[in-house]
């Protein structure tokens, strides 16, 4: 059965995480419906030097030839006002979604219940349907009323997981930081990956034992 994950793309830094979250998930066969905040489409602009379009079906096909993407029909697009996406209503909610990056202002409306575009509203589903929801908040450092937000969704059952790297992988390139953080999150929404060699992984493969 196709695991079907909602992606929204906010205005806070980490654009590289969030284009490689989404290769990894079409490529993992999982149906991807992506949301961009106003904000995200500019801070996507500025990180990776290319533009999308408002239209849902321009913004595809750029992401399509940019990032070489698989698996394309999995991928539906949907402006942040489109009050008519299946992702806004509860009778049609899907398996989980990813907040990636997940800015300071949404973090707070997700918490507070303040569902006023497709995002929030969509996060909102997300909780009252009890489904698995992620978020990835970029912002440092963080003020108590950030972390105040946070414990206010870990209570309710929200993984919330910053990108933190990790040095016992012994990265070698930002790429490879990007896909320690990118498998963390597929491991929370429960998608099979190995994107890295695992804390335990390398020794039992010395000693024979795969």
């Amino acid at each position: 059965m196709t695991k079907e994950i909602i992606l929204g793309i906010t205005g806070a830094s980490g654009t590289p995480i969030a284009t490689a979250l989404l290769a990894q998930l079409l490529a993992s066969g999982c149906k991807v419906h992506l949301v961009f905040t106003t904000a995200g489409i500019i801070t996507f602009k500025e990180e990776m030097k290319y533009s999308l379009s408002a239209n849902p079906t321009l913004c595809k096909q750029i992401l399509i030839d940019k990032l070489q993407l698989n698996n394309c029909d999995n991928l539906h697009i949907y402006t942040n006002n489109d009050w008519f996406s299946p992702i806004a209503s509860g009778s049609s909610a899907p398996d989980a979604m990813v907040i990636c990056p997940c800015s300071m202002a949404t973090l707070g409306k997700v918490a507070n219940g303040i569902g006023d575009d497709l995002l929030t509203r969509a996060a909102d589903v997300i909780l009252k349907e009890r489904k698995n929801l992620v978020v990835v908040p970029r912002e440092t450092p963080f003020s108590a009323i950030h972390l105040d937000n946070m414990l206010t969704l870990a209570k309710l059952g929200v993984s919330v997981l910053p990108p933190v790297v990790a040095f016992y992988t012994q990265p070698q390139s930002v790429n490879d930081i990007i896909l320690f953080i990118v498998s963390r999150i597929l491991d929370q929404l429960r998608v099979n990956n190995q994107l890295f060699t695992r804390w335990g992984e390398k020794l039992l493969k010395e000693n024979g034992n795969e």
